[in-house]
């Protein structure tokens, strides 16, 4: 191989596989956590290395050419190797000293991890927690995530998960509000919060003869902490797991006959990272934690 005469950089192809994937200079700055102008750059000077045009810049965002669309098969390539090459860096080291990320939704995160990675974390003070909240599943075989907890079992290869408990949704709202209710079976002066899933919501309650109407739904919210937090201050009824709901001081279990779906709680790792010592020691007490948590019982990788 002629190494003298290889002058490619790879942190210009990351700059093209990132945008290519995330559609948007914008977006892929946020995803690596530099500029957009530092992305566009970075990009330009690939084009002019390569001689071809990658992108055509629109007001609707980036679109690949079809140069830059048989190239970038070349470059997914480049970053699963890259992605490989840090797997196994990581797995080279039997230290607990290093940083764990794990991945939950923000319900999940806020609410049921954090007492339990902050147990964890004074426990094993050599271990760095990263704790990423987002309602986006984290792409473990991409190395987003170390470990995730997510509700759905995963189906892609390379993954292990546990089952690690199941919880009930229910219906709750604010003290503050339940107090003020003086007919829980006047169903068209009932206030609820809406959110993503208000018209199921309506469909499950008027098959257990509640008839509400999407006029009952006085605000909504599309984000998952922001629909519980206007719950919370009295907005009105809203959805959320017996896990959130009975802890929280400020909210009580309200209409508790009606019957809505179960959820379960999956542990998530990439197959190799159960020989990464410390990935291997957080993934267990969450499994053990969590399932203690979840009434369930723990077993070991």
């Amino acid at each position: 191989m002629d190494w003298s005469g290889m002058t490619f950089d790879w942190n210009r192809a990351r700059a093209f596989l990132i945008s290519a994937e995330e559609r948007s200079l914008s977006a892929a700055a946020k995803a690596i956590g530099c500029t957009q102008s530092t992305i566009s750059r970075q990009i330009s000077a690939l084009e002019k290395e390569l001689g071809v045009a990658l992108f055509e810049r629109g007001s609707t965002g980036l679109r690949l050419t079809p140069n830059g669309a048989r190239l970038l098969e070349f470059v997914r390539l480049m970053g699963e190797g890259a992605g490989e090459f840090s797997l196994a860096a990581t797995l080279q080291s039997d230290s607990l000293e290093g940083t764990v990320c794990i991945s939950a939704n923000e319900l999940m995160a806020n609410y049921t991890l954090s007492p339990i990675l902050t147990r964890l974390s004074f426990e094993q003070p050599a271990l760095n927690i990263e704790l990423v909240a987002s309602n986006e599943p984290s792409d473990i075989l991409r190395r987003e995530a170390d470990i995730a907890v997510r509700s759905f079992r995963p189906t892609q290869q390379g993954l292990i998960a546990r089952k690690v408990g199941e919880d009930q949704y229910k219906l709750y709202a604010a003290k503050s509000y339940a107090e003020n209710v003086d007919n829980w079976e006047d169903y068209s002066s009932l206030r609820f919060v809406g959110s993503d899933g208000a018209f199921k919501l309506v469909r499950i309650l008027k098959e257990q003869g509640i008839k509400i109407s999407l006029d009952n739904f006085k605000v909504s919210a599309n984000q998952h902490m922001a629909h519980w937090q206007l719950v919370r201050q009295g907005a009105g009824i809203g959805v959320v797991t017996k896990d959130v709901g009975d802890l929280d001081p400020l909210v009580q279990l309200v209409m508790p006959e009606v019957e809505l779906p179960r959820t379960e709680v999956w542990l998530v790792a990439h197959r190799e990272l159960k020989t990464s010592r410390r990935v291997r020691l957080v993934y267990d007490y969450l499994a053990a934690a969590l399932s203690k948590h979840y009434g369930n019982s723990a077993r070991k990788f």
